[in-house]
């Protein structure tokens, strides 16, 4: 029996903040992958490897975690004033299904020096020395975010010794904005879709339990870490060698999105694997990170663990991060009242991996708040550029 050979696509492979994922100009993509719908998903299902019983992804691009199994593509700006379109691919791991219901903050990192070095800035807007500023269409949510990125000697600055907790080795500062980064999805349309700072949110086989559900960034629904029995210090074993405890939180998580309007039913949870995020947040307390970092409590504001595709992510998901800030500029939600209360324009959370400072700025018009734009540092780093290779069928 004679089988085809593989399929070459132009592919590069990036870090960007704590992520990694696959990037792709959309051109290069096969005809029929072109345009979303299954062999769109199929492609990038077996690029990254999935769906793995093994969950290791043994055979493909990823690295099974939340972290590393993505992809991006990117494509001519269709909206004026802008530099690029950013779509991105969150691939699960154990099953044949990829979520584009919201966009990872990471990756965005690597948005802007992919578009620069892929040619889709003209050579006019690239200083020999200096800063350009990328424009991004985040074509998952429908935002814009601004990229402001290193160039040195007319190319993209990758090295340098900007430091991030949840990244090994330093690189070259990016500074990212995200531009009203409240996703209007959901019932309420609102950065509050529920209408309120804080809920009394029921969860079957749990209870009661008060809750924050905010739209900033990704939506996440933000619960206290002492109602769940932790303390807001606790490293990933803790939680993901505990079936019980992750059962608990995705309970949590259907919860909030049947509340928020972004489900009508339990099970359509499970083909919306990304979002909502949930969240536990505990007031300043010290404690070891995983790299064997001590954090001391007066070095941050707040701690804050997040789930990501069912797990416990090893640091903090950019857009998460997002939600983060956010929730805390409000008086009154669970974020901003861990960290001590009163009105700020930017946080500093401890996380798994260390810490990480993101600011926001919010407004209160007509009753509602508004969060007009959310500033955060990352790094970002091209780690290997050719061709990814896919069997053909």
């Amino acid at each position: 029996m004679r089988f085809p050979p593989q399929r070459k696509i132009p592919a590069t492979y990036m870090r960007g903040g704590t992520s990694k994922g696959v990037f792709f100009r959309l051109q290069d993509l096969p005809p029929e992958a072109q345009a979303p719908g299954p062999a769109r998903d199929a492609l990038l299902l077996r690029v990254i490897g999935s769906p793995d019983p093994y969950g290791k992804h043994t055979d493909g691009m990823g690295g099974a975690t939340s972290s590393t199994s993505k992809c991006v593509i990117i494509a001519p700006a269709s909206v004026p004033d802008h530099d690029v379109d950013y779509l991105y691919g969150q691939v699960s791991i154990d099953s044949a299904f990829v979520d584009w219901s919201g966009n990872c903050g990471n990756l965005s990192t690597a948005v802007g020096p992919f578009a620069i070095a892929n040619g889709f800035l003209p050579a006019g807007r690239i200083p020999d020395n200096g800063t350009v500023t990328v424009r991004i269409w985040q074509a998952n949510i429908g935002k814009t975010i601004l990229a402001h990125v290193p160039i040195t000697d007319g190319q993209v600055q990758e090295t340098g010794d900007f430091e991030v907790d949840g990244v090994t080795f330093p690189a070259a500062e990016i500074v990212l904005e995200f531009l009203d980064p409240s996703d209007d999805e959901g019932e309420g349309g609102s950065m509050f879709p529920t209408g309120h700072l804080v809920d009394d949110l029921d969860v079957p086989g749990i209870g009661t339990l008060k809750a924050t559900m905010i739209t900033a960034g990704i939506p996440t629904v933000f619960a206290n870490a002492d109602a769940l029995g932790y303390d807001g210090t606790e490293l990933q074993p803790a939680i993901n060698d505990d079936k019980a405890a992750l059962a608990k939180l995705e309970a949590i998580r259907v919860a909030g999105a049947l509340r928020m309007g972004l489900i009508r039913t339990p099970e359509k949870a499970a083909t919306r694997q990304h979002t909502p995020k949930v969240a536990f947040v505990a007031p300043p307390q010290a404690y070891v990170s995983s790299s064997g970092k001590a954090i001391a409590a007066d070095a941050i504001d707040l701690n804050v663990r997040a789930l990501s595709m069912g797990k416990l992510h090893h640091a903090m998901m950019g857009t998460a991060s997002v939600a983060i800030a956010t929730a805390a500029a409000v008086p009154g939600t669970l974020v901003n009242l861990a960290a001590g209360g009163g009105q700020r324009d930017a946080v500093r959370f401890g996380h798994p991996s260390g810490t990480l400072r993101v600011g926001a700025s919010v407004q209160h018009v007509d009753g509602q708040w508004m969060v007009t734009r959310a500033v955060m540092s990352r790094s970002a780093r091209v780690l290997m550029e050719g061709w990814v290779r896919v069997p053909q069928d």
